[in-house]
């Protein structure tokens, strides 16, 4: 076979695989534009099947969602859901930092076995640590108490920070590092100022992926809040209620609810990407 008809089938390829990544796009695309335009939606026009693609367009479903027609605000609970995420993923990657840099530079004994630990606490269903959970929270009287789910998302994600900044920071040079401890640097200095910038993709990808998980958390937050810690996810759950389901309004309340993952995701995007495929090519 000559070079040309070898370049040729490697573009035919190409193209193929090009054309199939954008049809897997499309299709995850997809029901995220019908959202969208659903949310746009009256009530009336959302309830058909098929939908109505080329029905009037009206904000009402938002209005519902952020309150205007005297329904309840959703601003407490999307307070909540922030806290919650933003200080827990900044507790986690506090934790996880040291803890992974004992686990992939400066390794203890047996790590190996540590780092199967912390993932093996991760194979046990979340609903059978539901009860004892509920349970010391109500004794410790923290129901309904934004600093348990604090808590609690910071102990859930930290296993897989750990796994996942081990395997980041196993890739930054330890010439650098000792050369750092020779010139007098101590461990604080050693975390924030030469491993943490090296790892930086790796730590972005870390903790958006935390911050994903803490937001989307609904089982422990269903049970153990009430009305002052209800976060987004709990608050979308009111709205099926015994009269029915108000697709134009849910779908509006999704999309509000989806937006600040969206956007940290956008934003860290060529961080993210860096760091999930750190150490793939050496």
């Amino acid at each position: 076979m000559s070079a040309t008809a070898v370049r040729v089938r490697g573009r035919r390829k190409g193209a193929g695989l090009g054309l199939l990544a954008w049809l897997a796009g499309v299709l995850f695309f997809l029901p995220i534009a019908w959202m969208a335009l659903t949310s746009f939606h009256s009530e009336q026009d959302a309830a058909t099947n098929p939908p109505s693609f080329g029905a009037a367009l009206t904000l009402d479903g938002y209005r519902e969602f952020f309150g205007t027609g005297g329904g309840a605000s959703p601003w407490p609970a999307l307070i909540n859901s922030t806290v919650a995420s933003v200080v827990s993923t900044a507790l986690v990657l506090a934790l996880a930092l040291p803890a992974a840099y004992a686990l992939s530079i400066r390794r203890v004994r047996k790590w190996t076995d540590v780092l199967f630990f912390f993932l093996s606490t991760k194979m046990l269903p979340a609903v059978a640590g539901l009860l004892p959970i509920y349970l010391f929270a109500k004794n410790a009287g923290m129901l309904d108490n934004i600093w348990l789910l604090v808590i609690l998302y910071t102990s859930m994600n930290l296993p897989i920070a750990v796994w996942m900044m081990q395997s980041f920071l196993a890739e930054v040079p330890v010439a650098v590092i000792e050369a750092a401890r020779v010139d007098g640097a101590r461990l604080p200095t050693v975390l924030t100022r030469v491993v943490a910038p090296i790892a930086l993709p790796g730590i972005a990808a870390t903790a958006l992926i935390c911050f994903i998980f803490s937001w989307n958390e609904l089982l422990f937050a269903r049970v153990l809040t009430g009305v002052a810690a209800e976060t987004a996810p709990v608050f979308l759950t009111g709205f099926i209620t015994s009269q029915g389901l108000f697709l134009a309004k849910v779908c509006a309340a999704s999309l509000v609810v989806s937006l600040p993952v969206l956007a940290a995701g956008f934003a860290a995007q060529d961080k993210l990407v860096q760091g999930l495929s750190l150490g793939a090519v050496k």
